[in-house]
């Protein structure tokens, strides 16, 4: 049969009379050809009969249509569980049983039952509404059903879903993913998007918010506008810098222009990592010696029986995290082991795991009891234990200032230490107060979440393409106006690293990894 159909297609080919020889490489050609269909006939031939009728199997691939359920599961009032691609329309005409007979209104909440679309079964009753592309979350038709939060409806309607052979579940993050391809969003919203979901604290939600709402957005484009603007003098001057149509001093201007965008950015770099300490948490360590009151602070900050607290030195062994709100900021505490020589081997570990995450935090907090000072002169000694440990950078609590009682406290208070009991409660709300606007004074967080002063850089990412941008823009102003080619190619990467930030280019390798953190349905 391979001979018949090679001989058929050279045929066709080469008919009769012509003059054209076959090569030994179009014979081969042919051959493949010939066997190419061979292979396919057999194939054909073996596939069942379903496959090959008018209503096709499509693949995972082929089904552009996605449905996810869009809120948190479990027992609520309402689960809305969303639709979108471009069989949209087809899910509302086979899953929603509208109450009255009218025509579809997109953008309007319509009472309807929702149905089996096989059995037609109904399985609940609620809300629809549909959401014309390309004015919607993703830019294509989306409808969102609004039903009963209970766990067998859900399953029901989402079990419905999967009956329809153009619909398949969304992979986590790709309805946002759909908005981003769509131009509906860039990449620092998205990023703000997923921050908002997470925010935890009042400062991450107003971050979160104006990177959402696109001003961040509109910082890096406009950034990344003016070094095109500059890059258009450099290749002005490559074009036409031979004729009399460019006036004189525009080198001079596009390395001025270039001068202070260098500037702007290391002051967006010179920031003290506000933004991204405000989305992730500031590290804060306790640390001290036993019995000093760690874990009664821990318990204290976090409003409960958190972690056990007794007498016996070496109560805790390992370190226990929490994540807290002081003041706004987000604070991931770390309650540690008391440091001291031990021969037991567990509290030995503990000591060590101290030790690293003190090494390890952007803030540490020793805390010391009243009992344990040393009175040299006017000033006051620290246990021997943790006085190496101490740096211009550590703030001290002296905890159980009733051990402390008809002495001079006065030494004990300064800007980077207070003086409490927390077991009275006397001084805390001091320590409250003037740690947390110690912290903000530290990262310069009191004004962060401002328009005018709120931190452009959120992610570790975007540090990098900046730095990047700014080493590209320092080699173009190290190049002289002989080689201003050279020049506008630095210029060149300096605004495609720019707009790696905010995905105006091509950034797969970024895409990947973003949206795979988001949740399902979003």
């Amino acid at each position: 049969m391979q001979r018949t159909l090679a001989r058929a297609v050279r045929t066709s080919l080469f008919p009769s009379g012509n003059s054209c020889v076959p090569s030994r490489q179009d014979q081969h050609c042919l051959a493949a050809i010939a066997k190419y269909f061979v292979v396919r006939s057999a194939h054909t031939s073996s596939v069942p009969k379903r496959v090959r009728s008018s209503d096709p199997v499509l693949s995972t691939a082929q089904r552009g249509t996605i449905y996810a359920l869009s809120t948190p599961p479990g027992k609520a009032g309402v689960a809305v569980v969303r639709v979108s691609g471009p069989s949209t329309l087809q899910v509302w005409s086979q899953v929603v049983k509208a109450r009255k007979t009218r025509p579809l209104e997109p953008w309007k909440m319509e009472r309807c039952h929702v149905v089996h679309p096989e059995t037609g079964e109904i399985l609940d009753d609620g809300l629809a509404v549909f959401f014309k592309g390309p004015k919607s979350f993703t830019t294509e038709d989306v409808l969102e059903l609004h039903i009963h939060s209970g766990r067998a409806i859900i399953s029901s309607v989402l079990g419905a879903l999967s009956r329809l052979p153009y619909c398949r579940p969304a992979e986590p993050g790709e309805f946002t993913r759909r908005a981003f391809e769509g131009g509906r969003l860039d990449l620092t919203q998205v990023e703000g998007l997923k921050d908002l979901v997470d925010a935890e604290t009042e400062g991450q939600r107003r971050i979160a918010l104006r990177a959402a709402g696109g001003a961040s957005r509109a910082q890096f484009e406009q950034l990344r506008t003016e070094i095109i603007g500059c890059l258009a003098k450099i290749e002005a001057l490559i074009d036409f810098g031979e004729g009399e149509d460019i006036e004189e001093g525009v080198y001079e201007d596009a390395r001025d222009r270039a001068i202070k965008l260098r500037n702007t950015i290391q002051s967006y770099l010179q920031d003290k990592r506000r933004g991204e300490i405000m989305r992730t948490g500031v590290r804060l360590t306790i640390f001290g010696p036993p019995n000093a009151g760690k874990s009664s602070l821990l318990n204290f900050l976090a409003q409960r029986e958190a972690a056990i607290v007794t007498p016996v030195p070496g109560t805790t062994r390992d370190i226990l995290e929490l994540s807290l709100d002081i003041g706004g900021i987000p604070i991931i505490l770390s309650d540690t082991a008391g440091l001291r020589k031990t021969a037991d081997p567990v509290e030995t570990i503990g000591v060590e795991r101290a030790m690293n995450a003190i090494e390890a935090a952007d803030v540490a907090l020793c805390v010391v009891s009243c009992g344990d000072l040393d009175l040299k002169g006017d000033g006051v000694e620290l246990p021997t234990t943790v006085r190496r440990l101490l740096t211009d950078e550590t703030f001290v609590l002296y905890n159980k200032s009733d051990l402390y009682e008809g002495r001079d406290q006065s030494r004990l208070h300064g800007p980077r230490s207070w003086v409490t009991s927390l077991k009275t409660g006397e001084g805390t709300n001091e320590f409250l107060d003037g740690f947390a606007k110690a912290l903000q004074q530290k990262y310069a967080l009191s004004d962060a979440a401002s328009s005018s002063h709120a931190p452009l850089i959120t992610h570790a990412r975007h540090r990098v393409h900046l730095e990047s941008a700014a080493q590209f823009i320092d080699a173009f102003l190290e190049t002289s106006a002989d080689d201003i080619v050279l020049g506008a190619e630095e210029l060149r990467y300096a605004a495609q690293a720019v707009g790696k930030v905010s995905g105006l280019i091509d950034v797969e390798d970024v895409l990947d990894a973003l949206f795979r953190d988001f949740c399902i349905g979003k």
